[in-house]
């Protein structure tokens, strides 16, 4: 097992934080939080910027939370990080900006690009945001497009299909039209002609 220098400790940081933050639904705060990683065994390349934790593999920070069984952490030469968690299932759970509520997934493999911000599970994924579920073999997720994309699996057990809840959304008050009749009285105080 190899012990994080300094640099190592530095790099292991900004990986889990990217690795698990997705900005357009990452509760802000979090960012600001420790880092706390929790494994069996980790190894550090500080060189090739290489990091993988092994068993029993939880990060915590702030409202994230991420457990594996391995994460393989890297970061690029232009300082972006990506990293692979695998599990059965490897899952994460964090609060969502400005809403009491949760995004939470789970997939056999989970990948995130904090180049692209792009986030990745394989095999078996589930999301659920808010009151919101998709379900398909293949789901990605682009934080900054807020796009969505899932695709069914191969397997007969998967049964070939996508399967999503979506809740309806609450709606506006319509803040031009009152909330009760309103009726015109005539004024007491007022003559017409006018006085002089």
């Amino acid at each position: 097992m190899t012990t994080p220098g300094n640099a190592g400790i530095l790099m292991l940081a900004g990986l889990c934080a990217l690795f698990i933050c997705s900005p357009a639904l990452a509760e802000r705060a979090d960012r600001d939080k420790p880092v706390n990683v929790e494994a069996d065994k980790v190894n550090v390349d500080d060189i090739k910027k290489v990091s993988v934790f092994e068993g029993n593999v939880v990060v915590t920070q702030g409202t994230i939370v991420v457990h594996a069984n391995k994460m393989i952490l890297r970061q690029d030469a232009n300082g972006f990080n990506s990293g692979t968690a695998y599990g059965n299932p490897a899952t994460f759970r964090q609060k969502m900006e400005g809403r009491d509520e949760y995004i939470e997934g789970e997939a056999q493999r989970i990948e995130y690009d904090g180049k692209t911000e792009n986030l990745e599970l394989f095999d078996h994924a589930y999301i659920k945001r808010g009151q919101d579920e998709l379900r398909g073999n293949y789901i990605s997720y682009n934080a900054v497009t807020e796009f969505y994309q899932a695709l069914s699996g191969t397997q007969p057990a998967d049964a070939g299909r996508v399967h999503a809840v979506i809740q309806p959304r609450e709606k506006e008050p319509n803040p031009a039209a009152p909330a009760f009749p309103q009726t015109l009285k005539p004024s007491s105080n007022l003559s017409y002609p006018p006085k002089e």
